[in-house]
């Protein structure tokens, strides 16, 4: 199949129908499992010699090494005095020594909770109270973060978790034997992710074994994941996300490997993809726009990416012009998802969907979960809009703050997600939108209000509004919109960073952009309004560029 770009060149297009087999042929060769400890094993059983992990520069563990060695790393946690139950952050890279952490965790019992790299010490406190947490492992060390911060911090405050710095190649320990039976009960809470929703400050989503295998089955199921021989995935996001454990889960139950992207950069990226024959890779749309723009500077001809078949991500809404753009400069199709910390998986998208299908919404329900809208609290007929509410098997066992509950859960279980959508005739999600006042900026979540309570403390700033803007690279930008206050000169944009960076945020929060108002619009009920707020200054922005 053939499809002409816009510069009118013939590009080849993947054409994936053909390829596939019956789903239940498919369903059937995928790795029974209870626990995640349990999916390890068996798929060393079933494979031993497979590759499951490669490195960026070529080094490969297999399905068997990965069992093996991971029950070395417990062995030598619990000489650390981790054991079953203990609750262990790590602030670790997207490397085979994570992905090995997470197995050896798994083995011990442990409840992990796996905390972002980007994070400031500022979210990374607030993550390790939220989680309540006895262990912290890091890095020997990683760009741009102080982790000798919080070492001080353990001495500074009681009750403060034991910080241990961990090399490269995880420490192993041959007493393996005297590692106590693998954890049996799937419905334990084992995993605790990090969301900051509209507060800011990082809340703990509980997931157990049985949350976290469901949604790598609907993953790999809709998504039709290593379903044929040669899939080679890749891992080019932070592990530390949930959608770290359930790629990683995915592999192992169908049997594919991922090549592993310790800190993405786009032109380095691609060649090490290009290098092991990269079939199957995404994140959020930021990647898609960043891999069309490396095709398109491309010489005449070339595929910066040969081996590719599909691009699978999620995190941030994909608009139909980067479908279409996809399409048109590398010749496949964009499967994207829906999901969150809370619910990682809920809509999936297929290879075998139409393009219509794939280009206007976030693919279908996965097995086990179920997908309303409603409107004022009443179900919607099919077609029409309103909020999105989910509830099933993929679901979180709530946040480690009980009261956080009741506000995210409906009476009768189902989650409401503060995002705004329909339901297609095909039974496709399209998602239209949020509810809830929140930037979403490569794919992460970021709280206006908390930005806006750190800046309001600054002597020039009188009122202030964050915002989000359209940005082709980032899908939003942070645009800061403020008064200044009497007497005072107004800050630069150089200002405001680094004032916001002595507040121990995280750099990924930091506007990108500041714009100076003399007044801010209201509402009917006197509350800025922020949808006036963001039209004015995407109108402004038009006006002076035209």
């Amino acid at each position: 199949m053939r499809h002409t770009g816009e510069d009118g060149s013939a590009m080849a297009t993947t054409s994936l129908g053909a390829e596939y087999g019956p789903l239940s042929e498919f369903a059937a060769r995928l790795q029974p499992a209870r626990t995640f400890t349990e999916l390890v094993s068996g798929r060393a059983d079933a494979t031993p010699d497979g590759v499951f992990l490669i490195a960026e520069d070529g080094m490969k563990v297999t399905f068997g090494e990965y069992r093996d060695r991971s029950e070395r790393i417990a062995a030598w946690l619990t000489e650390q005095g981790i054991t079953a139950g203990s609750r262990v952050a790590w602030q670790l890279p997207t490397r085979i020594g994570s992905a090995l952490l997470i197995a050896a965790l798994a083995r011990i019992g442990a409840v992990q909770a796996p905390v972002l790299p980007l994070f400031g010490e500022r979210e990374t406190v607030a993550a390790f109270t939220a989680a309540a947490v006895d262990f912290v492992l890091v890095p020997e060390e990683w760009p741009g973060f102080g982790f000798e911060s919080l070492r001080q911090l353990r001495q500074d405050r009681r009750g403060s978790p034991e910080i241990t710095v961990v090399s490269r190649d995880l420490a192993e320990s041959d007493a393996v034997k005297s590692l106590q039976p693998r954890p049996e009960d799937p419905d334990e809470i084992r995993w605790i992710h990090f969301t900051s929703g509209t507060s800011g400050t990082p809340k703990g989503v509980q997931h157990t074994d049985s949350s976290i295998l469901a949604a790598a089955r609907g993953f790999v199921l809709n998504g039709r994941l290593g379903e044929l021989s040669d899939e080679v995935g890749s891992i080019p996001f932070p592990i530390t996300h949930v959608g770290g454990v359930v790629y990683l889960s995915s592999m192992l139950l169908s049997g594919f490997a991922s090549v592993l992207i310790e800190a993405y950069r786009p032109d380095t990226a691609t060649e090490t993809f290009r290098r092991h024959r990269v079939t199957l890779s995404g994140g959020s749309t930021v990647f898609y726009t960043t891999l069309v723009a490396q095709q398109r500077s491309a010489p005449a001809g070339t595929r910066i990416l040969p081996d590719l078949r599909l691009l699978k991500g999620g995190g941030a809404p994909c608009p139909p012009a980067v479908f279409a753009a996809v399409r048109s400069e590398l010749g496949v199709p964009v499967a994207h998802d829906y999901g969150m910390t809370e619910c990682p998986m809920i809509c999936v998208a297929s290879p075998l969907d139409s393009d219509e299908d794939l280009a206007e919404s976030d693919g279908r329900p996965v097995p086990g979960v179920e997908v309303r809208i409603v409107l004022d609290g009443v179900s919607v007929l099919s077609g029409a809009e309103g909020e999105i509410e989910v509830r099933g098997a993929t679901m979180c066992s709530g946040y480690t703050a009980p009261e956080l509950n009741a506000e995210a859960f409906t009476d009768d279980g189902w989650y409401r997600t503060g995002d705004r959508g329909r339901l297609r005739p095909s039974g496709c999600l399209e998602v239209t939108g949020r509810m809830k006042d929140v930037i979403i900026r490569k794919g992460e979540n970021i709280s206006p209000l908390e930005i806006e309570s750190l800046l309001s403390q600054h002597g020039a700033v009188d009122e202030v509004a964050v915002i989000g803007l359209p940005d082709a690279e980032r899908g939003e930008r942070v645009c800061a919109v403020f008064t200044v206050a009497a007497g005072t000169q107004p800050p630069s944009l150089c200002d405001v960073a680094e004032f916001l960076t002595e507040a121990g945020i995280m750099k990924q929060k930091i506007p990108e952009q500041i714009e100076i108002v003399t007044t801010l619009p209201r509402s009917g009920v006197g509350k800025i309004s922020k949808r006036i707020l963001q039209q004015q200054i995407i109108a402004q922005m038009k006006a002076t560029k035209s």
